[in-house]
């Protein structure tokens, strides 16, 4: 029965299981959000049409805990949090009158109060019941909108973040840095990976995890990047695979080193990284342009699409930025980096090196 045939078999089978576990906890969740939903629209009805108030709340969290001992999420904390949930999206309506994923029965709807009261269900395929409940609660506390809201939800599903990432992505307020950065994207590029490319690059780079020292060089930057890769690449965003640093191409009589190199898998296509720890100036986009052409040549397969490049500069200036990649055919993007975690030079000087902790475990 251990033949090679038993086990391809015995993966397919795997994997079978595996995706109906994954398809089993996606109804469960769904079925959850939509009770959380039904529970916050019904908490703002009778609120609106008693006089209750929030010691409504506070009677219902008690009722429930007794009749559903078994069961969590009924607290006033969570209750409170389901009723927020239901008025952060429906509110939604005030602005336009129109939100997808929530279906509304056909009544006019002319203010806050129309809009509760013609309640409104999620829609089956509802994108909010793709997410988990605490994700939930974390956008609506943490966000101030419902399109930098949906954006959230959005790229949890399709990154599949836990909520620590999320939480770490919001505070570093990707949704105002995603797509921000100066490019020639719209002239080098076809369109769909223009719009592709320029939503990848953010603007600043937020580097929170380097232990780095004022007066650090680039090779030290470069050095800490890779070090801390994993986070480096949650921080460019999904699809980056990391190929290497100091990657070398042999030009003429001469070799030349690329900073950073990665491969994105949705774009097809290598993109060289130049990092910079001083302030942007025109020749580096010229010397960046010569490294992609060379890339195109030396490193890339066929099928791939042409390499980009991306300056992370230290600061830069959009005017000169946009002036020096006006005449360029290659596609380029130029953006910062913020350092939110440096040391003092002289805190570092008193960290212990590894040797000394190595020689201080040996003699426990």
């Amino acid at each position: 029965m251990l033949d090679k045939a038993y086990k391809d078999w015995l993966v397919e089978l795997k994997g079978k299981i595996r995706s109906a576990q994954i398809k089993a906890a996606m109804a469960v969740n769904g079925e959850l959000i939509s009770l959380y939903w039904d529970l916050g629209k019904m908490i703002v009805e009778k609120q609106e049409n008693s006089q209750w108030g929030a010691k409504l709340i506070d009677q219902i969290a008690k009722d429930l805990k007794s009749e559903f001992p078994d069961m969590a999420g009924f607290s006033r904390t969570n209750l409170f949090s389901m009723r927020q949930f239901f008025v952060f999206y429906l509110n939604a309506l005030t602005q336009n009158l129109s939100m997808p994923f929530v279906h509304l029965p056909g009544v006019q709807i002319t203010n806050t109060q129309t809009i509760h009261q013609a309640g409104g269900q999620l829609q089956t395929d509802s994108i909010l019941l793709q997410i988990p409940w605490r994700h939930h609660v974390l956008i609506i506390n943490k966000t101030t909108g419902f399109e930098e809201a949906i954006f959230y939800v959005k790229k949890t599903i399709e990154n599949s973040w836990s909520r620590n990432v999320l939480q770490h992505q919001i505070e570093s307020k990707l949704f105002e840095r995603q797509g921000k950065a100066i490019t020639n994207f719209k002239i080098t590029l076809p369109e769909a990976s223009s719009d592709l490319a320029n939503q990848l690059l953010k603007d600043p780079y937020k580097f929170d995890f380097l232990t780095l020292t004022e007066n650090y060089k680039e090779r030290e930057l470069e050095n800490a990047l890779v070090e801390n890769i994993t986070k480096f690449l949650l921080e460019l965003g999904s699809g980056f695979a990391y190929v290497g640093k100091q990657v070398p191409m042999q030009v003429g009589d001469k070799e030349y080193y690329i900073d950073l190199l990665f491969y994105h898998l949705k774009l097809r296509a290598f993109v060289v990284i130049e990092l910079k720890a001083t302030d942007f100036i025109p020749e580096y986009a010229g010397k960046l342009s010569f490294y992609l052409s060379a890339a195109n040549d030396i490193l890339s397969y066929p099928g791939d699409n042409p390499t980009i490049g991306l300056l992370i500069c230290k600061n830069k200036n959009n005017i000169i930025a946009e002036y020096s990649l006006k005449d360029i055919n290659q596609p380029i993007g130029v953006t910062e980096y913020q350092l939110t975690k440096l040391f003092p030079e002289e805190f570092k000087s008193s960290l212990p090196t590894i040797e000394e902790i190595e020689n201080e475990l040996k003699d426990v």
